[in-house]
C-alpha cells in the first residue's frame, strides 16, 4: 500500500529529504512523458505532411506505403512490441537501454498517430489537444495529493480497459458507429480513472525503498503518457471534426 511505504521509509530518513527526493523524482516522471508527448507529435505531424497532400486531397506514394502496404501491420503494431520489451526488460536493463527504448516507442507512436491529423482538422486536433492536457492535469494532481487509498480501483479499471480491448477488435469488423461511441464513452472514464490511479501508484513507487529512481521514472511516465495518450484518442473520437 502507498501509505504503508511512505511510513515506513519516513521512520528512516528526514521529513524534508523524503520530500525532496520525491518531488525530484516527480519532475523527472513528468519531465519524460512530456519529452515523449513532444517527439509523438512532431513526428505524427510531421509523417502526415509527408504521407499527404493536404492541397489536393491526395496521398503521396510515401502515404500508401505505411497506411496502405502490409508495411502498416507493422506500423500498428511495432507499439506494442515496444511496451512489452519495456515492461518484460525493464529488471534486467540498464537505465540508459530503458530510455533509448522509451524515446524509440514514443518515435514509433508518432508515425502509428500520424494518421489522425489526416482524419480530424487541425483546429480539433489542437482544441482536444488542449482539452486531454487539461483534464489529465486535474487528474493526476488529485492521484498525487489525494488521502484516500485508490488501490482499490486497479481491478474495476483493468477490466475495463479489458472490455474495450475486445469492443474494439469486434468493432473491426462490424463498424458500427454506435458501438465505436459506447467504447470511446467509456474508455475516456477508464483513462481518466487509470491517470489518477497510476499517479498514486508511480508516488508510491518512490517509496518502496531506494534506488532503481531512474528507472521507476521512466516506468512511470510510460504509464502516464500511455494514459495521456489513450484518453486524447478517445476524446478525439468523440469531439473531433472530420475533414
Amino acid at each position: 500500500m502507498a501509505y504503508d511505504y511512505e511510513k515506513n521509509v519516513r521512520s528512516q530518513a528526514s521529513i524534508s529529504e523524503i520530500d525532496l527526493g520525491l518531488k525530484a523524482y516527480m519532475n523527472k516522471v513528468y519531465s519524460f512523458m512530456a519529452f515523449g508527448l513532444a517527439l509523438t507529435g512532431a513526428l505524427a505531424h510531421l509523417t502526415s505532411s509527408l504521407a499527404f497532400d493536404f492541397s489536393t486531397n491526395t496521398m503521396t506514394s510515401f502515404g500508401a506505403a505505411i497506411y496502405t502496404s502490409p508495411l502498416a501491420f507493422i506500423i500498428m503494431l511495432s507499439p506494442l512490441a515496444f511496451i512489452i520489451a519495456l515492461n518484460f526488460g525493464v529488471a534486467k536493463m540498464k537505465e540508459s537501454t530503458l530510455q533509448i527504448l522509451f524515446w524509440a516507442f514514443a518515435a514509433v507512436m508518432g508515425v502509428s498517430l500520424s494518421s489522425i491529423f489526416i482524419q480530424y482538422t487541425g483546429e480539433s486536433v489542437a482544441r482536444v489537444f488542449f482539452i486531454t492536457a487539461g483534464a489529465f492535469g486535474g487528474l493526476s494532481l488529485y492521484g498525487y495529493t489525494t488521502k484516500k487509498d485508490l488501490s482499490g480501483w486497479g481491478s474495476f479499471l483493468f477490466i475495463g480497459l479489458i472490455g474495450i480491448l475486445l469492443a474494439s477488435i469486434v468493432n473491426m469488423f462490424m463498424q458500427s458507429t454506435g458501438l465505436q461511441f459506447a467504447i470511446s464513452a467509456i474508455g475516456v472514464l477508464v483513462f481518466a480513472g487509470l491517470t489518477a490511479y497510476d499517479t498514486q501508484r508511480i508516488k508510491a513507487m518512490y517509496y518502496d525503498g531506494y534506488g532503481q529512481e531512474g528507472k521507476k521514472a521512466i516506468m512511470g511516465a510510460l504509464s502516464l503518457y500511455l494514459n495521456f495518450i489513450n484518453l486524447f484518442i478517445m476524446l478525439i473520437q468523440l469531439f473531433g471534426q472530420r475533414r
